[in-house]
Order: structure tokens, then sequence, then C-alpha cells
């Protein structure tokens, strides 16, 4: 058996043979030309064709996963179709009276390389795809046919990109893919009745490919490297698209572990068949919103395959605690817009910076705190240090012009902390138009419930905001006056009680007094034995993990 340790992408478990697909040489002859002109027409001829293609690829996307996902060949016919592209093209056969399919590849050199040069992690995934757009187009130059059938699956010996299809598509059996590298059109046109998952030695996890996979349900793993090895070709593997591992002719007790974990994965699949797309709604009618927390943007994944409504709660903070210094604009930025892009029109609740009590970050300098669960925290921290904080609300500004993007503040315990909050956020609005930066002007404010203080003040704080999600796992804690990081109480922190009960209905209460709706988001939210009691108080909306949303689900339509 040989171990290999990739990137996840996507998750889940494949096991099958291995099928490498070698990549066609691009290799383009440089020939000086007579008649620019005609080159030029010649060009510009097979950019159309190359446009009318992604426009097809763009429709099969559109109608097997949805508009938010075909958007990447909407976003690929534009970058074919910008003057900047076509300008430099033309100007390389003016000036050097050279073929077009030379003066395409030159020029995609030249975007791919600037893509790549900029800090944003987004932006140079943008190499990857104006390298795709550019071979579709040397592909018409050279005569070669477009593999993107009617249906979008995958037609003769190769796909777009020429990556080789070494019988995928005529022998029946079904495998994982290793490659170099897919491009976003490879990927949306691979067969996936063939296709268990992907491997490939190069590629990002917030790359168009990725997302695809994801998308697509495909266990996927990138960043191999040299590992990458065409002689496995023909042998037998299984990927964990969880892990990022990779497992060539695995041994014996690897093979039943993971049949075992496919199974059970399998058995999870089976509840979201039944109950994909189904509403979230009880037998007499009532209407809640089932939402999905998670960590870091590659969660986002999960929240799909589980079909919640949305996300949430986005803990922020992991952004800063799996880091040795400040995480800049730029990368929050890319980190909160990767997710708004993948969730689409569904809504993305982020809550803000909440270090402290127990979670430490060394670059922070925090004193040392005899009882850090009461101390500098949360909102604290933001408010007090309003230059990181103003740092995480452009960031999340900035990605609002990408999807449902909403903002919860941690921690409140007084309407001025809210209108505080509120100051630093009109700030950062004023610096954005003056910088003239896209941003959603009317994006949905809320706090987060999660101290007594907060619910005493409820009706205030309502006033002030859009929405209020209950933290229930730090409400218990100060309810009941119970650390809870300390185990030997754990038989005094019932979450259960009906002092924290209550707490929650009086917060229910006040906000559909004011209009406004009211979640939660704590553990308590994915307790079974508590969803009768929290439809009895009439909540509006439960986030949960995400492998807990369809047994969820499942007892609210059962109600």
């Amino acid at each position: 058996m040989r171990t290999i340790q990739g990137v996840s992408v996507s998750a889940g478990i494949a096991i099958g043979t291995v099928r490498v697909l070698a990549a066609v040489d691009y290799a383009v002859e440089r020939r000086l030309i007579d008649d620019p002109q005609a080159e030029m027409d010649r060009f510009r001829a097979a950019r159309d064709t190359a446009v009318a293609q992604l426009k097809q690829l763009r429709d099969n996307v559109a109608a097997e996963f949805g508009e938010n996902k075909a958007e990447l060949f909407d976003a690929h016919r534009l970058m074919l179709q910008d003057p900047d592209y076509a300008e430099c093209v033309e100007g390389l056969i003016a000036q050097d009276k050279v073929n077009a399919e030379f003066a395409v590849k030159s020029a995609a050199e030249q975007f791919a390389a600037m893509f790549a040069a900029m800090d944003s992690s987004t932006m140079q995934a943008r190499a990857a795809d104006v390298k795709d757009v550019s071979r579709r187009v040397m592909n018409v130059l050279q005569g070669k046919r477009d593999s993107t059938a009617q249906d979008g699956s995958v037609q003769g010996d190769a796909v777009q990109n020429g990556i080789v299809q070494n019988g995928i598509a005529q022998n029946g059996e079904s495998h994982i893919i290793f490659a170099e590298d897919l491009a976003p059109s490879d990927t949306a046109q691979l067969d996936r009745a063939k296709v268990l998952g992907l491997v490939t030695a190069k590629g990002s996890a917030n790359s168009h490919t990725a997302i695809l996979a994801r998308t697509m349900g495909l266990p996927a793993i990138t960043g191999i490297g040299d590992a990458f090895d065409p002689a496995d070709d023909g042998h037998v593997a299984v990927i964990d698209g969880t892990s990022g591992a990779v497992f060539v002719d695995p041994d014996e007790a690897t093979l039943t572990e993971y049949r075992r974990r496919k199974a059970e994965a399998e058995e999870h699949l089976s509840l979201l068949r039944k109950l994909k797309g189904k509403p979230t709604e009880t037998k007499s009618g009532q209407r809640v919103h089932l939402y999905a927390n998670i960590s870091r943007p590659s969660d986002a994944a999960a929240v799909l395959a589980n079909d919640a409504e949305g996300i949430g709660l986005f803990r922020s903070e992991f952004l800063y605690l799996e880091r040795e210094d400040w995480p800049i604009e730029e990368f929050q930025f890319d980190a909160y817009g990767q997710v708004a892009q993948e969730m689409g029109d569904r809504p993305v609740i982020i809550r803000a910076l909440d270090i402290g009590a127990d979670k430490q970050v060394d670059y922070f300098n925090l004193s040392h705190e005899d009882n850090p669960a009461l101390g500098y925290r949360a909102i604290r921290i933001c408010l007090t240090r309003p230059e990181i904080f103003k740092v995480q609300l452009r960031a999340l500004l900035r990605a609002s012009a990408y999807g449902n993007i909403a903002i919860m503040l941690p921690m409140i315990t007084s309407v001025q902390e809210v209108r505080d909050a509120k100051r630093i956020l009109e700030e950062a609005k004023s610096e954005l138009r003056g910088e003239r930066i896209d941003f959603n002007e009317s994006i949905q404010i809320g706090v987060m419930i999660e101290t007594p203080a907060s619910v005493i003040m409820a009706d205030e704080l309502a006033a002030e905001v859009d929405f209020f999600s209950i933290g229930t796992n730090d409400l218990t804690q100060y309810t009941l006056a119970c650390d809870r990081q300390n185990p030997s109480l754990e038989r005094f922190a019932d979450p259960h009680s009906p002092a924290v009960l209550r707490m929650i209905q009086m917060t229910i209460e006040a906000a559909h007094r004011h209009g406004i709706w009211c979640g939660i988001c704590g553990e308590l939210g994915a307790d079974l034995s508590l969803t009768d009691t929290f439809l009895r108080l009439g909540i509006d909306e439960l986030s949960v993990s995400p492998t807990s949303v369809l047994p969820l689900r499942n007892v609210i339509r059962n109600h």
C-alpha cells in the first residue's frame, strides 16, 4: 500500500480502479504569416465558435446543477469577449506577424501570469480559467472538434483541454480519475456515471474545478504533486475526500474500514434522496428554516450536500485561529466570497470575530485572565480594537456583493455595543463607497443572544437589528453559572434546565413582538428531544451541523 497526502477539496469516499488521464501536448508552432488581417479574422471566427460552445456548456451545467453553478461559464465567455484579451491577441498577430494559434497561447500565458501574481487567491484561480478558455480557442483554430455533446457528456476519446479519456466513455466501468490537472470545462464534461472521484497533482481548494467537483458530489483531492504517477493506471485505490488521503493498492484492513465508512455514507445519502428539496415544515404547516453551522470555507460543500437551506453560523474566528499572523482583508474576502458564491442565493450568516475565552490566539497578545469566559472576548475585542474589526467588516461587505451574506455580532450585553458596532460598520461602508467598491448596502445585521443581559434587553435590541440567533452553549453557561470547560460541573450544566428554556422563550417572544426572526445556532438546535419544544415556542430557524440537517428535517416533517 502506498499512502499519499493531498488537499481535500470535495468530501466523500471512492473505492475503485485508477484511470490516469494523460494530458495532450499543447505545443503550438510559431509561424510567420503574410496577411495579419486574415489571421485576425481566423482568431475572431474561432473565438466566436468558442463562445458558442461555452454557451452550450453553460446551458448543460445549468440544467443539471442550477443557474448559480453555470455562472462560471458566463464568466468564461466574458473573458473571451474581453477587449483587452482580444487586443493582446490581435496585437501579437499584427506586430510579430505570427499565426493566431501562437498569439492566443502567448496571450494566455501573459494573462495567466498577471492573475497568478495577484495577492488574492480568488484572482490567482483565474489563471487556470484564462488558460482553459484559450485552449478552447486553440482547439477551434487547429480543427479539433468540441467534445461538448448536447447532453453534456464526454464524447469520443478526449475532453476539452486535451485530457485523453483512455476508454472511460467506452468500456462501461467506473474509475477514480488521476490527472496532472483538470480545467473547469474538463470537470463539467465528465460523465458522472463513469467517474467515482478525482485526484490531481495541481489545483487549489477554491478553484472553479474544486467547486464543480463539490457540486457534482465527486470526492476530490488535489495537490498530490510529485506523488502523481502515471504507472498507477489500472491499480486499485481508495480516496478519502475529507482527510485528503489517497491509498494506492490498499491493504485489506484499509479496504474493510473504508467500505464500512462508505456504507454509512450511502445510508445517509438514502435519507438525503428522500428529503432533498422537501420543505422543513410540520404536518400542520409550521415552517422552520433549517440552516447549517460551519467553521471553514470548505465546509460549505457539506452544507449543500445535506440540503441545508443556508448557513446560520459561519465561525469566522477559525480564519484567525489557524494562522500565525493577522489574516489580511484580502485573505478574509477570499474566504467569505468563496462561501457566498458557492451558496448562491442561500443565506450565509457570518459571526464577527469571537476570539477569547476558550479560543486563544498568540498574536492577539491577550493578557492572562483568571476567568476568561467573563473576560476580554468577542465583541469586546472588536469594539476596543476597531482597527482589527474594521478589516473584517470591509472583507464581509466586499463579499456581500457575491452572495446573500449577513453579519452577526457575538457576546452582546447592551444596546450601546450594537450601536458602536454599527457605527464602525458605517465607517467601513463609507470607505468602500469612496473606493468605488461594490457591496450590499442593505446587508442584514443580527446579534447572538447568549447572555442573560441580552435576553433581558431583547426588546430594545430587536429595535436595532434584523434578527436574533440564540447561542445556547454560552447562554446555558451564563444562565446556570457553570463553566462549560469544567468537566466536574457537567451534572449541573443542564441545557434542558427550565431556566434556559425560559430564556429561549423570552427571546423568541421579544423578536416576534418587533417583527424580526429568531433562530438557534447552538448545540441544542440539534437536540431532537427538544424539537417539539422549540416548535411550540415558535422558533423561526434552527442551525445545526451539516450532518444533523436531514435527521432534524425528518423529525420536523413528522411532527
